[in-house]
C-alpha cells in the first residue's frame, strides 16, 4: 500500500470565529491546550499513517504548531478552503502519498477509528474520487443541530446520500426534512451528522483547485459541494460514534460542549 497521510488545515482570520485554531480547551483534568493542538493530538492517535501535516498560511499558527513539536507546510493566503490548502500543501511534501487525509482543524473529537474506516473504505473503492464520513444522529445530536438553526447559527453540516451510499447533498440545513408526525415511528433517526473530514486521491485534488466555485459551494459555504456541481464520485462512509459525542467548534458557544466531552474521555 501506498503512503496516507493527514492535512489539518488551519487558518486564522475566520470569517464567523477569528483566531479559532488558538482557542485553548479545557479536558478533565483542567488542561488548556488550543484547538489545533487537540486536532493534532487526535491526528497522530490514527493507526497506519504515514506523516501529519498541519497546512495554513499564518506565521502565529506555524510557530504554535512547531512549539508543540508538529511539522508544518506553509501555504498559500489564497486557499479559499480547506480542501485547496490540502492541495496546496501537496507541493511541500518530500513524495505523493497515496491518499490525503483531510481532518478538519475544527474537530478535535474525531475518534481515530472514524478516519481509519475512512481510508479503509476508499481503498475498497476505487469508483470513489473522494470518501468522508457520517454518523446517524442520535437525539441529543439532532436537537443541538436543530436548535442552532432555530437560533440562526450556522452549526454542524448533514448529508444524504443514495445507493452504494454516494453522496447526494451536503446542507447546513437539516436534512432531510421529516414531518414531526412521522418521528414517533422512527427506529432510527434519519438524519446523519458530516463529520468534517476526508480521504482524496491526489489527482482530484490538483483537479479541485482548477475548478470555479459554483452556486451551490457559494450559497452553503462548503466546500464538498463542489467535487458534487462537477459531478464527481463523492462515496459518504457510515462511522459508529461507538458512544462518543462528536461534535466540531463552529462557534464559541460549542466550547463548552466540546470541553464537556473532553471531560467525558
Amino acid at each position: 500500500m501506498g503512503r496516507t497521510v493527514i492535512v489539518i488545515p488551519a487558518r486564522y482570520a475566520s470569517t464567523r470565529y477569528p483566531g479559532k485554531p488558538l482557542a485553548e480547551l479545557r479536558d478533565k483534568d483542567g488542561t488548556a491546550k488550543s484547538l489545533i493542538r487537540r486536532s493534532w493530538e487526535a491526528a497522530i492517535a490514527v493507526r497506519g499513517i504515514d506523516h501529519v501535516y498541519v497546512a495554513t498560511d499564518d506565521t502565529r499558527i506555524a510557530d504554535h504548531v512547531r512549539a508543540f513539536g508538529g511539522d508544518v507546510i506553509m501555504t498559500s493566503e489564497d486557499c479559499a478552503n480547506g480542501t485547496e490548502r490540502c492541495a496546496d500543501a501537496l507541493k511541500g511534501m518530500d513524495a505523493e502519498p497515496e491518499i490525503v487525509v483531510n481532518l478538519q482543524g475544527d474537530a478535535p473529537l474525531t475518534p481515530a477509528w472514524f478516519v481509519e474506516e475512512l481510508v479503509a473504505a476508499m481503498r475498497a473503492a476505487p469508483q470513489a474520487d473522494l470518501a468522508t464520513p457520517v454518523l446517524r444522529c442520535d437525539q441529543e445530536t439532532l436537537d443541538a443541530l436543530l436548535a442552532d438553526r432555530q437560533a440562526g447559527r450556522v452549526g454542524g453540516t448533514t448529508a444524504v446520500f443514495g445507493a452504494g451510499n454516494r453522496a447526494i447533498y451536503f446542507s447546513k440545513e437539516v436534512i432531510p426534512f421529516v414531518d414531526p408526525k412521522h418521528r414517533a415511528a422512527w427506529q432510527d433517526i434519519p438524519v446523519f451528522h458530516h463529520v468534517g473530514c476526508y480521504a482524496y486521491r491526489p489527482a482530484i485534488l490538483r483537479d479541485y483547485s482548477a475548478w470555479p466555485t459554483g452556486p451551490l459551494e457559494h450559497n452553503e459555504g462548503l466546500e464538498q459541494l463542489r467535487f458534487l456541481e462537477q459531478g464527481r464520485h463523492v462515496l459518504c462512509v457510515e462511522v459508529d460514534a461507538k458512544g462518543r459525542v462528536f461534535w466540531e467548534l463552529n462557534n464559541p458557544e460549542d466550547i463548552p460542549r466540546i470541553e464537556k466531552a473532553l471531560a467525558a474521555l
